[in-house]
């Protein structure tokens, strides 16, 4: 069995002119961020292997996650190949994960995250925004093997407001 949980960057902000790979957090991120963060403990598996995307919005996006969840930092491992928007080269990157790793954590990019989770989850997701959490479990022993998997959890901050 394989689970993976993919988690779309916290909203990014506009007001900085820097390149894309460069954009920091809105506030409004950081908040959602934290939101999503203190409420998915229950749907974590215990030993994970975490991935984020080199993007700055992706990285601090997995950096407060790990805090919130007591992570050491330096569990996190930054992939250049996860910084993208194509949802082809997220499968990639997924299945060329080593197999000795039950459950992988994976901050990335939309529209790369929401197509994935469409192929591969068992639940139609018109777009995972920011901040947005899935957990998908496949019942294969290698993670090159992927199909169609079990969508077990999905929570978006809007589902943790209460306005």
């Amino acid at each position: 069995m394989k689970n993976l949980i993919l988690i779309r960057h916290a909203k990014s902000s506009w007001d900085a002119p820097v390149h894309d790979k460069e954009r920091v957090l809105a506030q409004r991120g950081v908040r959602d961020a934290h939101l999503v963060a203190q409420n998915i403990t229950n749907f974590l598996p215990k030993a994970n292997l975490i991935w984020s995307s080199t993007a700055k919005r992706a990285s601090e996006t997995a950096i407060i996650f790990a805090q919130i969840q007591s992570w050491p930092i330096e569990s996190i491992l930054f992939k250049d190949d996860l910084y993208t928007f194509d949802a082809s080269k997220l499968e990639k990157a997924i299945k060329s994960c080593d197999n000795s790793y039950e459950n992988v954590i994976l901050f990335g990019h939309n529209e790369a995250i929401t197509e994935f989770v469409n192929k591969f989850g068992d639940i139609f997701i018109d777009n995972v925004p920011t901040a947005g959490f899935v957990s998908i479990s496949f019942d294969v022993t290698s993670w090159s093997d992927l199909g169609k998997g079990k969508t077990n959890k999905i929570l978006f901050p809007r589902d943790l407001k209460y306005d």
